[in-house]
Formats: C-alpha cells, sequence, structure tokens
C-alpha cells in the first residue's frame, strides 16, 4: 500500500485515542495518545513515570504506533481498508488478536500467528470489503463479553462503527483530500482529528454511493436508487457545512492555560 495510507489510518487512530488518561478502569494505566506506560517503558524511557506519559511528544507516539503495530502486523501489504481495520483493531485490542481474527475469517493459520505471504495472497484474493466487515463484526463481538462494556461500551461501539465506515470507504476509492505536512502532523493532535472529522464527510458519500449501486443491482426502482444518491450528497453536504462551522468555532474560542 502507498505510504499515504498510514497517514490516514494514523490520522484516525489518533482521534480516537485522544490524549492523556488514567481511567482506573482501563488496565493500561497511564496512557497519552494511545501509548500505555508499558509501552513508554519498552520503547522510550525503562523508567518512565505517569508524568512522563502525559508529557509524551506526539512525535514518539507516533514511532510507536508505526513499529509495534502497523510494521508488526505488515499492513502496508494489506489491501486499502482492510489495512485501517486490521491497524485500529492491533491499537485497541492488540495485534495479536487482531492478527488472529484476520487469519480466522481467511480460514488460514500462520506457525507464528504473524500474517504470513502465503496469507497476504490468499488476502488479495478476497473481496476487501468483506475482510473488513468480517473484522468489525468479531470485534465489536470480542468487546461486547469484556466486564469493562458497562463502562466503555458506549465509546468502544460507536468507534466499530467509524472504522467500519471508514474501511469501507478506503476500499472502494482514495480519499481525494491532500495529505497533511509533516509539519502540521508533528505539531499536536488538534489538526489531526479536524482532518478525521472532515474525512467523515468523503466516507458518507463514497459509503452511500456503494448502497446505491448494490441496491440499482438487487432491482430497487430507478427512483429509489436516485432517492438514495440525493440523500447522500445530502448528508455529505451536511456533515462538511457541520465540521466547517465547528472549527471556525474552535479557532474564535480563547486558549486556556497558556
Amino acid at each position: 500500500m502507498a505510504a499515504s495510507t498510514y497517514d490516514d489510518a494514523l490520522r484516525r487512530v489518533l482521534a480516537h485515542e485522544g490524549g492523556y488518561t488514567n481511567h482506573p478502569s482501563d488496565p493500561g494505566g497511564p496512557t497519552n495518545f494511545g501509548i500505555t506506560i508499558a509501552d513508554y517503558r519498552k520503547y522510550v524511557k525503562p523508567n518512565a513515570t505517569a508524568a512522563d506519559v502525559k508529557a509524551m511528544r506526539a512525535d514518539e507516539a507516533k514511532a510507536i504506533y508505526r513499529t509495534k503495530y502497523w510494521d508488526a502486523m505488515r499492513c502496508d501489504d494489506l489491501p486499502a481498508g482492510v489495512d485501517y481495520a486490521v491497524f485500529d483493531y492491533g491499537v485497541n485490542s492488540g495485534i495479536g488478536r487482531a492478527q488472529k481474527v484476520l487469519e480466522r475469517i481467511i480460514e488460514t493459520r500462520s506457525a507464528d500467528g504473524k500474517v504470513s505471504d502465503a496469507e497476504l495472497s490468499v488476502i488479495r484474493k478476497k473481496d476487501a470489503r468483506t475482510l473488513i466487515n468480517g473484522i468489525c463484526d468479531e470485534r465489536l463481538a470480542f468487546l461486547k463479553n469484556l466486564r469493562t462494556w458497562a463502562v466503555f461500551g458506549n465509546g468502544w461501539s460507536r468507534r466499530v462503527a467509524e472504522v467500519r465506515t471508514a474501511a469501507l470507504a478506503m476500499s472502494v476509492a482514495r480519499a481525494t483530500r491532500p495529505m497533511p505536512s509533516a509539519t502540521a502532523a508533528s505539531k499536536a493532535i488538534v489538526p489531526l482529528n479536524a482532518g478525521a472529522q472532515k474525512g467523515s464527510a468523503g466516507a458518507a458519500v463514497v459509503v452511500g454511493l456503494v448502497a446505491a449501486r448494490q441496491a440499482h443491482a438487487s432491482g430497487t426502482p430507478a427512483v429509489g436508487v436516485a432517492l438514495i444518491v440525493a440523500a447522500t450528497f445530502a448528508i455529505g453536504v451536511g456533515v462538511w457545512l457541520f465540521w466547517h462551522w465547528r472549527q471556525r468555532r474552535q479557532q474564535q474560542a480563547p486558549m486556556v492555560g497558556r
């Protein structure tokens, strides 16, 4: 896959992971940008404290994401959309589980539990949308069985739904919006979140068009297909206008604690 796939996927992951947290129900403990204290100690500072995690730089987090998750699961070699679904699953629930689920869906098993060349060959012959839906379905089922579902369930279900929508859009066509510069991406998490939110409009339009195409293929009357297309573009325009308004409000708001 092109390098831009990773940039897009990472933007979306960071939008979900957010900033520093230390929730008593989260077994990961002190976490920043989605990176736990254990991973920060492994990849950056062996004796790191909660304060070190809180002060973590964005570039440190991104380097960990690339090494521990994206490269480890060979996401560069996966089809568009499938790469993001696997990446986000690995970040949220561990790369071991994400890879096992992928193997279970394609009905193969590697000797070491990692995606093999032979499995990549099988994956590339599969329908990407089927793989994405399978990954997201199994992911949601797993999360619902966790003891902490009552605490985090709403956020998890929303995240899986958003990953599914974005991954399906990626599988249909590459987003046409420009990638952010390395300078802007390394400064803070806020511009990354904004980019991911704006991308929701494009994802909604692409997925809507796919639905219209499937409706037409299934014999839906032309009027019905036309209504689906019209509703799709209306939703896309509405989402874009909302985020444009929100961005203007954020730019006008005063900075707190500076």
